[in-house]
């Protein structure tokens, strides 16, 4: 029963995507039955009939095929959530301090490496695997979520932005799964507005100095990488924008302490200071003044499979746990599941959810499939994010709303998520800097 750690996961050559008929249905999925447009004929009393006249078959779980890879990914993640981190979840609340205890189940399972290229001992995890991982983690832990989150974004910036050599030394260190990995950007004075940023590198011989300060970075004083992003020219705006990989015993470097928030406590956001720091120039991500280019091809993709399906699992966790109390509870001397009232504020909660699934999904597989514009792939990410965790909010404050008294107590399950919830729509590009981006594209042509 014990999870099957990543390196002991193998899979045959030429893998095929699973035929909707061969998934397992998925508990929560869709009562729908899959179809092909191909083969439909016409529809008599909701049941398809085909030419072939075969068996209806019941519609895969994120209403996409998984490949068998994608599919021992989730089986193994849900093993790790049940297991080892859903019993903790409200300790690490409650606790406010690195989650030591699910960083060892996440090494242990290789889940921290799980993006590394499989040829240094991960599994090269794609957009939709990634999804995965987020929101089973984010539906018992989002604090948890966050310490896989960043570092796959890491590992998967320097895999698409990277040289042969940084590929090299970086991945072959973090092949152990023990290493954790910064995304540092925001600053103290430049958030929404992350083109204006002020920490400054400059070239001397074969190091950069750097100096400023980056504020509310995830896993701040606790990663081994960071992935900063600094000003190495004096372009405008983001013109002399370059990203450079800092390591944590860099000289120079110093941390803040851990900031105190409202949500997603357990989750270590700190100030770096940069004083002098010495970094080699070796570790520059692509060339001087394309850090911003490295950000919104490579990085950007990161807020389907980050923030947005970790806001999923949020949602999916709250309604989950609604669900549970209205099985429960009773009042008027019935379960409060027999209430109308009740009955359709959980189906709006779960017509919310498969939308933002259905949603999440789609553009993982778009960007994973290399089809799509840079335009039509930001445009979505943008959605999705925003979203995603407008939803997770809305859901949360509905579970509460469902629980009750027992919801407004401090340590419930949908309390801790809806104050995850509302940390959500604000970082990583804040909800209203989203719709600015989807805007900002639809009217591109008529500018």
């Amino acid at each position: 029963n014990h999870p099957v750690p990543i390196d002991e996961i193998h899979f045959p050559e030429g893998e095929k995507q699973s035929s909707p008929g061969s998934a397992k249905r998925h508990p929560g999925s869709c009562r729908h039955q899959a179809w092909n447009l191909k083969s439909m004929t016409l529809t008599r009393n909701a049941q398809p009939v085909t030419r072939n006249a075969k068996p209806a078959t019941r519609m895969v779980p994120y209403m996409i095929p998984l490949t068998e890879k994608q599919k021992h990914i989730e089986e193994l993640i849900t093993s790790v959530v049940d297991r080892e981190i859903s019993p903790i979840a409200g300790d690490i609340d409650e606790a406010d301090v690195f989650p030591e205890k699910a960083y060892q189940a996440l090494k242990q399972a290789g889940i921290l490496k799980v993006a590394l290229p499989e040829e240094y001992g991960g599994m090269a995890a794609d957009a939709v695997s990634l999804c995965l991982v987020i929101k089973t983690l984010a539906s018992a832990s989002p604090a948890t979520a966050l310490i896989v989150f960043p570092t796959s974004a890491v590992i998967r910036t320097i895999d698409k932005a990277g040289n042969p050599a940084q590929r090299e030394r970086f991945f072959s260190a973090m092949r152990d799964g023990s290493k954790m990995g910064g995304f540092v950007l925001t600053e103290p004075n430049h958030g929404s507005d992350a083109g204006s940023l002020t920490t400054m590198a400059v070239r001397d011989g074969d190091y950069y100095v750097v100096n400023g300060a980056k504020s509310f970075i995830t896993l701040g004083s606790v990663a081994d990488y960071y992935l900063c992003f600094v000003r190495t020219g004096p372009g405008k705006g983001t013109a002399g924008v370059s990203a450079l990989i800092v390591e944590k015993d860099t000289p120079g470097l110093t941390f803040g302490l851990p900031e105190r928030k409202m949500g997603l406590r357990g989750s270590v956001n700190a100030q770096l200071f940069f004083q002098n720091a010495l970094v080699p120039a070796a570790n520059l991500i692509g060339a001087e003044g394309q850090g911003w280019r490295v950000l919104t091809e490579a990085a950007n993709t990161m807020r389907v499979w980050g923030a947005a399906s970790l806001a999923l699992g949020i949602a999916e966790g709250a309604f989950k746990a609604a669900m549970d109390h209205t099985g429960k509870r009773s009042q008027f001397g019935k379960r409060i599941a027999k209430f109308q009232a009740v009955q359709f504020m959980l189906a709006d909660m779960k017509i919310k959810i498969e939308a933002v699934r259905s949603l999440v999904f789609r553009t993982a597989q778009l960007i994973d499939s290399g089809q799509g514009t840079p335009q039509d792939i930001e445009t979505m990410v943008a959605i999705c994010k925003c979203h995603a965790s407008d939803v997770a909010m809305q859901v949360a404050i509905d579970a509460v709303q469902v629980l009750g008294r027992s919801g407004c107590q401090s340590g419930s399950i949908v309390e801790r998520l809806m104050r995850d919830a509302k940390a959500v729509q604000i970082f990583d590009g804040s909800n209203q800097i989203q719709r600015l981006i989807v805007s900002r594209n639809l009217f591109r042509p008529l500018s």
